[in-house]
């Protein structure tokens, strides 16, 4: 069935809360184990249905973000989520503190009953009001984000569409559009700041509801890190600190030289050759048709995966006015489909969303064809974000079909661009860890805090005088920040899994793939530490880990120079 014809049925809580209690009393009176997994199976086909009725909503209100029917059902979703949370969570408890607990784990697997201890850690009835509250928050935040039109050469543009400017190889093009979008942020100041001290408090609140002393290792469980902690989290963050800035440092000194400029400033800092950084050639439809050519290539896996994606309407990439910013790839189970959405500007950023957000799809559609348990179906988000920056650079060979004569530049600029990433998502994440352990600074502090980090991190930064970033509060623009919090360090431990995975490619490029594809088969049915171990690969927080990805990429920049 194509996108366009899946009817959406809101979800009627009334209902759900009925058949939830049905479910309940099976499990309570069941005479065994295999009577427990056949009432908790009809679960799973309930929650089939009901997860596609609010991806159905969540992903037609952000392609416009002005349909009033679909905003409406949006906010409906973030209304009733805490309690279909609260009714999962009663499933939940009761698999747990089963009386058969040994033959399910048997059945089941025992990661799937670690999962489940580390989701009970995550609410209770108490909280739903300060849940409903944050989900509000973040919808609000997301809705002024979306809302956002600057000036330019007189006519409004999205901040999507400001994203050629700012890559011009005209410097004071570039630093005009930053300019731009800068002066939009601080428009709205007062609103983000308000919005965000908000979230914090309550996050915080709902901490110390449920018996923490911060919020901290209540975001860590929301994402479900069944295998590493905040003390992993750091240690990785001094590997990248200590061996890969110094490795960035000096891939940004290259970018100064070639760009030949005396200092690198901050509207600098995306353009990496002097006659402007590689983009596609030709439309958003050639773009289309590439990405499914590469597919089809690629491997027999990923033929029948890209054919159904574009035969079933399953992806909205173009930029429009209304529609919600960034890029996101979702589930719909009850049709066995992935849906990608983003926004094209003209960049490389366009081919991106065909490896980057095709591989979250790839790996959503080979789980679901294994009818896993939804539990199971994914590993934790650091293993999500290793199936998709990995296929960025599995898609290596098809690079040439998108960037014609420029493919050179676009290989060294997305080796480059991806390791001048992490310390970046190193920041943020430190940034969140400073931010919830002190959850009363003001805006000026966490302003302050960011531009700490900034010279930790990104020590090669100028902004001079440029609004919203000179001030401190560039991170304002992340949307992670505000509605994924912790989220960011995933994206980190995953490139550091993708690079291994590129540089064995390189070696062996049949291997790498054989091992990659069973990194993604193996869905969430293995922690991350294991998922990267049976691959092969070395966990991220690994000791040593860090420097040897920074030496090997420094040693294939020096035998690759353009």
């Amino acid at each position: 069935m194509k996108f366009s014809e899946m009817p959406y049925t809101r979800p009627n809580l009334e209902e759900i809360r009925k058949n939830s209690e049905a479910i309940l009393q099976r499990l309570a009176s069941a005479a065994c184990a295999q009577e427990q997994v056949d009432a908790y199976m009809d679960f799973e086909a309930l929650q089939k249905e009901l997860r596609t009725d609010l991806s159905l909503a969540y992903i037609r209100h952000t392609v416009d973000t002005r349909d009033e029917f679909y905003d409406k059902e949006n906010d409906y979703a973030d209304e009733i989520g805490p309690a279909l949370q609260e009714l999962n969570q009663k499933i939940e408890l009761q698999l747990f503190h089963s009386p058969y607990r040994a033959e399910l784990e048997e059945k089941l697997g025992k990661l799937f009953f670690l999962n489940l201890e580390i989701s009970l850690r995550c609410m209770k009835p108490e909280i739903m009001p300060l849940m409903q509250e944050e989900n509000k928050l973040q919808s609000e935040y997301q809705k002024l984000y979306a809302s956002a039109m600057v000036e330019w050469e007189g006519e409004m543009l999205t901040l999507p569409k400001l994203g050629p400017f700012k890559q011009s190889p005209d410097r004071a093009v570039r630093k005009a559009a930053f300019e731009a979008e800068g002066r939009w942020f601080d428009s709205h100041q007062e609103e983000l700041d308000t919005l965000y001290d908000k979230l914090v408090k309550n996050r915080t609140a709902q901490a110390k509801a449920m018996g923490y002393e911060t919020y901290t290792q209540l975001g860590y469980d929301r994402m479900g890190r069944n295998c590493w902690g905040p003390k992993d989290a750091a240690a990785f963050r001094e590997q990248v600190a200590k061996d890969l800035v110094p490795v960035v440092s000096r891939v940004k000194k290259d970018q100064e030289k070639r760009l030949g400029v005396e200092k690198l400033k901050f509207w600098d800092d995306v353009l990496l050759f002097p006659d402007g950084n590689a983009v596609p050639q030709g439309t958003a439809d050639d773009i289309l048709s590439a990405g499914r050519r590469m597919y089809r290539e690629m491997s027999p896996e990923t033929a029948e995966f890209v054919d159904f994606l574009y035969d079933g309407e399953l992806l909205d990439v173009l930029s429009k006015e209304g529609k919600a910013p960034g890029g996101y790839c979702t589930s719909l189970p009850a049709y066995k489909a992935p849906f990608i959405f983003s926004n094209f500007n003209g960049t490389s950023g366009d081919v991106d969303v065909l490896t980057h957000e095709a591989g979250h799809a790839f790996a959503d559609f080979r789980a679901q064809r294994r009818d896993l348990l939804s539990a199971l179906e994914s590993p934790t988000m650091e293993g999500c974000e290793t199936h998709s920056m990995s296929m960025e650079f599995f898609a290596e060979p098809w690079y040439k079909e998108f960037f014609g004569p420029l493919t050179r530049k676009y290989e060294v600029g997305h080796c480059e661009s991806s390791l001048i990433f992490i310390p970046y998502g190193c920041m943020v994440d430190e940034f969140q860890h400073i931010v919830y352990e002190n959850p009363d600074m003001t805006p000026a502090q966490r302003n302050e805090a960011w531009m700490g980090l900034e010279r930790k991190y990104r020590p090669w930064e100028d902004f001079e005088d440029l609004p919203f970033y000179g001030r401190g509060a560039g991170w304002q623009r992340q949307l992670h920040i505000y509605g994924s919090p912790f989220y960011y360090l995933d994206y980190c431990m995953a490139q550091t899994v993708a690079f291994q995975f590129w540089l064995a490619s390189l070696k062996d490029r049949e291997d790498a793939w054989a091992r990659y594809l069973r990194f993604v088969d193996a869905g969430g049915t293995m922690s991350f530490a294991e998922l990267v171990t049976a691959a092969g690969l070395k966990v991220p927080y690994a000791p040593g880990c860090v420097k040897e990805i920074g030496d090997a990429i420094s040693a294939w920049i020096d035998a690759n120079p353009l």
